[in-house]
């Protein structure tokens, strides 16, 4: 009697998936060795490369060798790329990165307009955002995500507090002028809103392109305006550019003029002479403890600058992502990000942080002042900590939040 098999669909299935599970098994012991990828996406060549792109790179190298250089068995790696300041450039490589790229996390950003087009991906492709240089308000507001945290300033936290000085100094009226794009029209609003709220009256608003070289038309109207205040509402090179120029026509002399996006490379890149007794808010300032000092040395000593507290960020905000990675025991966006909110951030550039449910990382900060040429002791002994002003104080207030998160 013959004995003859005739083998079934299902056990076909059961043979060709008893076949294909070495295969299966090899693969995902080869994903599981894969190099973490984190993508450093910034401005290496513009306006805002002072505060963003190859600084950004240097501080997440300091903080994975800090970390140990792998997470979870795996390597960690650093992809990096130059968005231009063109939107359809940057999320074109967002897409790239979040796809076959195999990026999980970015972080700087640099540019409100390309962050805001991230927003929506991170849910559609799973991956996280860690925004350190770019500071729209509304990215933890109408535009928040359960994905990305805004790790350092933002356009309310820098923007109210110095209104709020100048308000009980008696500056009443204000004029602005804007840069003419996302970043700016986040800015004026922010200003807007806290000028009027605190009893104060805008005269005026002039506008200008990214990267403007002359200001003298704007800041004509500014003087002839007799406001109090003339606020630079723009960043990068464009205040550094603006604010000579109100020197150099001397609106300094009679108005206060003050810019709420300041960082230590702009300060230095004016000269003490030229920007000495400006004030403006700060996350973290390299001289502000042995703590600070120490890291900073370790950054000048591969960029040959001192950092600003965007670079700071960037060190705390990696460091910070691949703790949470540690503890959620996987790169998965959301058990990533969920052990991020829980615990509270410890580190260099935030002693005692913590992520609201609207995506805002809130911490201490302060308020600085320029000091004279006769004061400073060195090329980048720039500021001096006049106030510190509280996490609890120094951010937008949840109940005045629009982000859906805080509302469910």
């Amino acid at each position: 009697m013959t004995n003859c098999f005739h083998p079934g669909r299902r056990d076909i299935l059961l043979g060709g998936a008893a076949a294909l599970a070495p295969l299966m098994l090899r693969r995902a012991a080869a994903q599981s060795s894969a190099p973490l990828r984190i993508g450093v996406l910034g401005d290496f060549s513009g306006p805002y490369s002072g505060i963003s792109g190859a600084g950004s790179v240097v501080a997440a190298r300091l903080a994975i060798t800090d970390f140990g250089g792998s997470v979870l068995g795996r390597p960690i790696e650093i992809v990096t790329a130059d968005h231009l300041n063109k939107p359809d450039v940057g999320l074109s490589i967002v897409r790239e990165w979040f796809g076959p790229g195999n990026v999980s996390m970015i972080t700087d950003v640099a540019n409100t307009a390309i962050a805001l087009g991230i927003q929506p991906l991170l849910t559609e492709t799973h991956r996280i955002a860690l925004y350190t240089t770019v500071g729209s308000s509304d990215l933890v507001n109408k535009a928040c995500s359960p994905l990305s945290v805004l790790w350092a300033q933002d356009t309310w936290a820098n923007t109210v507090a110095p209104i709020r000085a100048l308000l009980k100094q008696g500056k009443t009226s204000y004029f602005l002028i804007a840069a003419d794009y996302a970043f700016g029209k986040t800015l004026e609003n922010d200003a807007t809103t806290a000028i009027q709220a605190g009893g104060g009256k805008v005269l005026g608003i002039a506008r200008h392109p990214l990267h403007a070289s002359d200001f003298s038309s704007l800041l004509l109207s500014a003087q002839s305006s007799g406001a109090d205040v003339v606020m630079l509402l723009n960043g990068g090179v464009d205040f550094v550019n603006s604010f000579k120029q109100a020197v150099e026509f001397r609106v300094t002399e009679k108005q206060a003029v003050v810019g709420p996006i300041v960082f230590l490379s702009d300060i230095h890149s004016l000269g003490l002479e030229t920007a000495k007794g400006l004030q403006f808010m700060q996350s973290w300032y390299w001289d502000q403890s042995d703590t600070n000092r120490t890291w900073a040395k370790r950054y000048f000593a591969e960029q040959k600058t001192m950092p600003n507290d965007t670079h700071a960020a960037a060190y705390s905000a990696v460091l910070q992502y691949l703790r949470a990675m540690e503890r959620a025991k996987t790169d998965q966006a959301e058990p990533v990000m969920a052990a991020l909110r829980e615990t509270p951030v410890s580190d260099m550039f935030a002693p005692d942080g913590h992520i609201r449910a609207d995506g805002k990382m809130v911490f201490d900060r302060f308020l600085v002042k320029v000091k004279s040429p006769a004061d400073s002791k060195g090329e980048w002994d720039c500021l001096s900590i006049t106030s510190t002003v509280s996490a609890a104080e120094g951010f937008r207030p949840l109940s005045e939040s629009e982000c859906r998160l805080v509302r469910a």
